[in-house]
Order: structure tokens, then C-alpha cells, then sequence
């Protein structure tokens, strides 16, 4: 068997193989519940042989959306919806996942397809944004936060808690908290965001202590039987943001106090950021690092989509979890077809009965197997991976 489709046993949950669907928000939750196209959308990653399926990140406040139709966790109402989801990724073998998040600064924008910028102060559906300092992230978003007061610390951090709760009890299993791309978590570490002078800015210390009360909060309402992990943007791409080092110290930090996991990305704190989109796998290396130096499972991002690749950051022990997002969208069925292109002897058992009974009595048929003839003869022609 592949390494990418070995188990992973993370406290008392099992994950199936090392493939996990990474939250991706869909602007498409009136007053923040989730719907019909979120049962559609996650359920067919769940029964396409995913082990992990992540809901979107999910506001822990009305003002910490993206969008006035992001998916909200501030209330019941959307804590039944969202449990819904949560028992059919289960019911067809997928461990049900849920990200928290407040993107701050980077929130009250329009839908990427109608251009993703900041709504404008007088629109009617627009609201106060809160920052770790007053200072506009810039480009499409030219509004400026209000600095967040220690009395709004201390309510944001209440609120992940209560987020938290609702989040067990609606069933799921994984939890995440979102702490990269530039939202409320991750600007208050970046310095190219927090310009505080108290205790909640300046050293390294300071631009952590809220990332480390928002953990605790939340992992005082979370079983301790099940995974907490934390969306790290471990780096910036951009000259004066956090550093590596800072973010495998962090993750030392986090680590005996319930941290299970760090999915690696980026920070996304400056709209000058180089970084590198065209290159295989490029959060690999930090994820790598955070893993041997902090002592932690992580999971990587980005540009991950072939298998081979896949397989071999997994082996070769630079990650424990493989996170696709666009190309699960491009096919929920990824993991059959990475089974195939790596040989696996019976891609079809992943998936549930109702398509693995047809697809195993036909699969001798390349036509029938629907994935053609090219995936068909790859186990016997896949490149071996780069040592």
C-alpha cells in the first residue's frame, strides 16, 4: 500500500488515508447557513474517498465574514444546518472537519465573482471591520479597521469559544482554527499587520498572545478525545512579516497545550507578497520544518495535485496530511484516480457500496472505469517519485 493511502490516528479519530478536502469558502450562505449546495459540494468529496472533508471556515461573528454570504457559526440556527452536513460526510466514511475563522480587515467584500473588493462604507449591507491596528490591508481593500480595543479581545475570544461548542454538538469530529491569509488571527501575528504598542503587539510574545487565548478558549470547549488544528500562514513572502522560525516557535508553544496538527499555508498580510504560485508544493518545506523542529503533525497546501507528488511527501515524512482544495473541485473522485495512477489493487472499495458494487464488476472495461485509458495503464507506467 501507498503511504497516501495508509491510515492517520489523530487522538481518537481515524483517518481512512492521508487525503483531506481543505475548507474552501463558496459565498453562498444566506445569514450564514450553510444549504443544499453545501450537502452537494461537501458530500461528493466525502463519498469520493476523501478521509478528511473540511467545512469552510465559518464566522465566529456576524462581522467575521467574508461576505454577507459566508457561512456563520455565531448561532444555533446555523449550527443545525452545519450538522447536517457533518452526519453525511460521516455516514459515508469521511471524518466531518469545520474550520473557525474571523477574517477581520480582509472581511465585508463582495463575492470574488463580482470582483472581491471591500463594500464601501455606505453600503447598506456593509459593517464596522476590526484589526489588531488601523491600518487598511490595501488594493481592493481600502477600508480601515478600527483597533481593536482589549475589551473586543476579549469578546472575539469568547466567541471562538462558543463557536467551539456549537461545532461539537452539531457532530463534527476535526477542528480548525484559521489563522493565515491575512485574517483577524493572522494579522495580529504579522508584523506587517499589528502595530500595537500593548501587550497584544510588538515582540514576538505579544503578537501570540491572542492566537494562544483564542487556542485555549477553544480547546477548553473541545473533547480532548478529538483533533484541534490550527491553518498556520507560517510565512509571509514578503520582506518584515513573521518568519518561519517564529512559527515553529509558536507551534512549540501550542503544542502541549492540545495543538495536534498545523495545516501549513501562507500569512497574506501584505498585497506585495511574492509568492510563489507557480511552483509544485511550495508550503512542502515549512510544513517539513514546523514537523521536525516543533514536533507536530503537519498538512500541506498548494499545488499538490499529482499524485506522484502526493505520494512522495507523504513517504518520505516532510507531511502526515495531504489538503486539496481546487483540485477535489475539479474532481471529488481524486482519490480513485490517484489509487489508480499509484497502483493501488482496488481503488474502487474507498467509496461507498452504491458506487463501488458497479465500478468494481465493470472496471475490466477501461471505457466503463471513468477515467479512461490513460489512467487506466498508469499503475504499470507512473514515474517514480523524486528521492
Amino acid at each position: 500500500m501507498s503511504s497516501l493511502f495508509s491510515e492517520l490516528r489523530v487522538r481518537d479519530v481515524t483517518l481512512r488515508n492521508r487525503i483531506a478536502v481543505s475548507p474552501m469558502t463558496q459565498f453562498s450562505s444566506p445569514d450564514g447557513l450553510v444549504n443544499d449546495w453545501h450537502l452537494a459540494h461537501l458530500g461528493s468529496k466525502a463519498a469520493g474517498g476523501a478521509a478528511l472533508v473540511m467545512v469552510e471556515q465559518a464566522a465566529v461573528s456576524p462581522e467575521g465574514r467574508m461576505s454577507t454570504q459566508c457561512a456563520g457559526i455565531w448561532n444555533d440556527e446555523q449550527g443545525e444546518a452545519l450538522a447536517r452536513i457533518a452526519r453525511f460526510v460521516a455516514s459515508v466514511g469521511a471524518v466531518p472537519g469545520i474550520q473557525l475563522g474571523h477574517t477581520g480587515r480582509r472581511g465585508c467584500v463582495e463575492p470574488p465573482w463580482k470582483g472581491g473588493g471591500h463594500l464601501p462604507d455606505d453600503h447598506p449591507d456593509a459593517w464596522e471591520m476590526i484589526g489588531p491596528s488601523a491600518d487598511a490591508f490595501g488594493g481592493a481593500m481600502p477600508r480601515v479597521p478600527r483597533a481593536m480595543t482589549h475589551d473586543d479581545i476579549a469578546t472575539v475570544t469568547r466567541q471562538y469559544a462558543e463557536a467551539a461548542r456549537r461545532a461539537r454538538e452539531a457532530g463534527f469530529r476535526w477542528l480548525e482554527i484559521h489563522c493565515a491569509h491575512g485574517f483577524l488571527l493572522s494579522s495580529f501575528f504579522s508584523p506587517l499587520a499589528n502595530r500595537r504598542t500593548d501587550a497584544y503587539g510588538g515582540d514576538f510574545a505579544g503578537r501570540s498572545r491572542l492566537l494562544i487565548e483564542v487556542f485555549e478558549a477553544v480547546r477548553s470547549e473541545w473533547p480532548e478525545r478529538l483533533p484541534l488544528s490550527m491553518r498556520f500562514g507560517v510565512t509571509e513572502f514578503a520582506p518584515g512579516g513573521q518568519t518561519i522560525d517564529e512559527s515553529v516557535e509558536l507551534a512549540r508553544l501550542l503544542a502541549p497545550r492540545g495543538l495536534d496538527l498545523v495545516d501549513v499555508s501562507f500569512g497574506g498580510n501584505s498585497g506585495r507578497a511574492q509568492t510563489p504560485w507557480d511552483e509544485e508544493g511550495f508550503m512542502v518545506p515549512a510544513a517539513q520544518r514546523i514537523r521536525e523542529e516543533a514536533g507536530v503533525l503537519t498538512a500541506a497546501n498548494w499545488n499538490l495535485a499529482d499524485p506522484v507528488f502526493a505520494e512522495a511527501i507523504v513517504r518520505e515524512g516532510q507531511v502526515d496530511l495531504v489538503m486539496l482544495g481546487r483540485p477535489m473541485l475539479a474532481n471529488p473522485h481524486w482519490p480513485v484516480y490517484a489509487a489508480m495512477v499509484l497502483g493501488e489493487a482496488r481503488p474502487y472499495d474507498m467509496l461507498p457500496v452504491q458506487f463501488s458494487t458497479w465500478l468494481n464488476k465493470y472496471q475490466r472495461s477501461r471505457v466503463n472505469n471513468g477515467f479512461g485509458r490513460v489512467v487506466a495503464d498508469a499503475p504499470g507506467n507512473a514515474p517514480k517519485a523524486a528521492e
